[in-house]
């Protein structure tokens, strides 16, 4: 079992004399400079001038950055852009300014592991990942509560790179509620793997296949829609609140029956087996270039899919219908 990280773990002191950066204001940015603010963290945010969220950054009571000015003042550099910028970030504007002791901060793993960005060996690399979206740092905070955080050292040349990832963590809110210990490798191939095979990938081509499936049999699109992709929400809420089994307990029992011995031909051995191999192309790196080289290409198979995707029946049909249902 992991071990858990809490308050009495975690001293906020050892960044206390520390000026933090937070390149990128999106909802995860927002979320994390806030809290580490309120919680006596001096913070310097860097956001694209005239953009939403640099005008959100202006409305909150910061003093908005270029990214190379807010590397260059702060000691702890959270990069909290996109995936497919990060690269780019840290060449044109981050590397110049790392000093000796500084350190390069992410919430994600995949620039770090995957070698986009190689950081200088005199620097602390660390990771704090809050397991929830950046509005719900922010509420759970306001609330006296937390998110709970995975940390992660990948380089620790100050010797207190741990420490200052606790202390972060605490500073959000996290060890509030509890901090896992990771690797930037396990975070980084687990989240990847979770998106393709389960939570995104999967899931929308299950719905998607349940809906055709019963259209192709004649039943109506809107009945099917009903039936494999509102209905959703209701599982997943149960899981999420009391996990599989307390799911099973809270469903009829025809649906837990149909659950325990449909679900296996579902998801069958061929099924199983071709998730070993996504999970094989994330760990070889194969998914990580084949996704850089689709952003340096200007994306022509995302746009492809994507466009293709969306006018599929379901869109059409859910559209309709979510009108429907104004408390959604």
């Amino acid at each position: 079992m992991a071990k858990m990280y809490y308050d009495k773990d975690a001293d906020l002191n050892i960044i206390k004399k520390s000026i933090v950066a937070i390149i990128g204001y999106g909802i995860q940015g927002r979320g994390q400079a806030l809290n580490l603010r309120d919680s006596g963290i001096k913070v310097v945010v860097s956001e694209l001038a005239g953009t939403d969220n640099y005008k959100q950054a202006i409305k909150d009571g910061f003093k908005v950055l270029s990214v190379e000015d807010a590397s260059k003042k702060a000691d702890i550099i959270q990069v909290l852009t996109q995936d497919h910028v990060q690269a780019a970030v840290y060449k044109n504007s981050i590397a110049k300014n790392l000093k000796a002791g500084k350190s390069l901060v992410f919430s994600h793993g995949f620039n770090i592991h995957f070698k986009q960005i190689v950081p200088p060996k005199n620097v602390d690399v660390f990771m704090v990942a809050p397991k929830g979206p950046g509005a719900l740092v922010r509420q759970m905070y306001e609330d006296g509560k937390g998110v709970p955080c995975l940390i992660a050292v990948y380089q620790n040349y100050t010797g207190k790179a741990k420490k200052k990832a606790l202390a972060y963590a605490k500073g959000i809110g996290g060890t509030r509620m509890g901090v896992i210990e990771t690797t930037f490798a396990e975070e980084t191939e687990t989240d990847l793997f979770g998106e393709q095979v389960v939570l995104c990938g999967g899931t929308s081509e299950l719905v998607k296949a349940g809906f055709e499936t019963l259209v192709k049999a004649g039943y109506q699109p809107e009945i099917a829609y009903f039936e494999c992709l509102h209905e959703l929400k209701l599982i997943t809420d149960l899981i999420y609140k009391y996990g599989i089994t307390g799911m099973r307990k809270r469903v009829s029992d025809t649906a837990e029956y149909g659950d325990i011995t449909r679900g296996k031909r579902v998801v069958d051995k061929k099924i199983r087996k071709e998730m070993q191999v996504i999970l094989n192309e994330i760990q070889s790196g194969k998914f990580a270039k084949e996704w850089i080289n689709e952003n340096k290409k200007g994306r022509p198979n995302y746009n492809k899919i994507t466009k293709a995707e969306s006018s599929h029946q379901i869109e059409k049909v859910g559209e309709k219908l979510r009108k429907m249902m104004p408390w959604i």
